[in-house]
């Protein structure tokens, strides 16, 4: 069975104004009163009302407690955000109205043509009049009586016309009410985005506020260190300054004395040797014996004991890492569930 829709074929400016005079949802023409969205498109109010009440289903009724809901354009997607009155609070397209009566009353003054309603195949001279239930097809009173549909069920065309209509009219606020969640859970989505970069800039701050702060104190214990390995080194150079200046003298006097003794080694008068060779041969005797001065340790210049093991602070230095962050997963893991339903 075959059959052609008969709307104004010839591509009347009548045709063009039916098609813009259809509303999105229920593919009919606006019925009253016709509403119009934010974003300048119309829709039936009951129509509108169905996609809201799909959109929001724990909104109750007009007058409720519960302050208004939102729903998209199902022609341009816009967000419309409704106050406590819900789709009654929207304006009324009056014009629209006013356009759909003249186009009613043109259309009813014009003669019906055969072309405008779809035909049997068949049955050249048949309308298309009712359904055949057991083939699911359209077809005319002819074929039921005489034709291929006599031993099949039929019912009244318009009755399956509505019930088919409002079972795509529920599909279609379905497919609207899913689409406004999941745009619901790409703001969501959009948002932890959003949020990750901000958290992770936050910690990247925090991180290296810290590594700072640890580096700040190594140079501080490194010039303590530095200090210390320094004023050791001043007491021990100061010490061994204080024994080069006293072996100076020792030497200087000692040399004196050497000097001293030769002259009188040379005396060849044995009177004047005499006077004084005992005195001084006691003096070198005692410089000799007496005065030993004090000698540094063996290895007194090592500095072996500033020697510093940083072999743990290095293995804790790789062994650095983030703690485990539990409720982070858990709350990721529940985001993935919720965009999975």
């Amino acid at each position: 069975m075959d059959f052609q829709a008969g709307i104004l074929q010839d591509g009347s400016p009548m045709e063009s104004l039916e098609k813009q005079l259809i509303c999105p949802i229920c593919l009919e023409m606006f019925s009253k009163p016709v509403v119009i969205l934010p974003c300048q498109h119309n829709l039936c109010r009951k129509c509108a009302n169905d996609v809201f009440q799909a959109a929001n289903p724990y909104w109750q009724s007009r007058g409720s407690l519960i302050s208004g809901g939102r729903f998209r354009c199902p022609s341009c997607r816009h967000e419309v955000l409704l106050d406590r009155h819900g789709v009654y609070g929207l304006q009324r397209n009056l014009l629209v109205e006013n356009i759909i009566d003249i186009y009613k009353q043109e259309c009813s003054s014009r003669p019906l043509k055969k072309g405008e309603h779809p035909m049997c195949k068949e049955h050249e001279d048949e309308r298309i009049n009712i359904y055949c239930v057991t083939c699911e097809v359209p077809t005319c009173s002819m074929c039921k009586v005489f034709g291929a549909h006599k031993d099949c069920e039929v019912a009244p065309l318009q009755t399956v016309f509505q019930g088919q209509k409002t079972e795509l009219n529920n599909c279609i606020s379905m497919l609207v009410a899913g689409n406004d969640r999941i745009q619901t859970i790409i703001s969501q989505l959009e948002d932890s985005c959003q949020s990750t970069e901000e958290n992770s800039e936050a910690a990247k701050r925090e991180l290296c506020a810290r590594f700072d702060a640890l580096a700040a104190l190594l140079e501080e214990k490194k010039a303590e260190l530095l200090q210390r390995i320094s004023q050791e080194q001043a007491d021990k150079t100061a010490f061994i300054q204080s024994l080069i200046c006293q072996y100076k003298e020792q030497l200087e006097k000692s040399s004196r004395l050497v000097e001293t003794a030769i002259q009188a080694a040379e005396e060849t008068g044995g009177a004047a040797f005499l006077m004084n060779a005992k005195q001084l041969i006691k003096t070198i005797v005692e410089a000799s014996k007496g005065g030993r001065l004090d000698k540094i340790e063996q290895g007194y210049e090592s500095m072996d004991a500033f020697s510093v093991s940083l072999e743990h602070l290095t293995e804790a230095v790789h062994a650095l890492d983030f703690d485990p962050a539990e409720e982070d997963e858990e709350y990721f893991d529940g985001e993935e569930e919720e965009v999975e339903e």
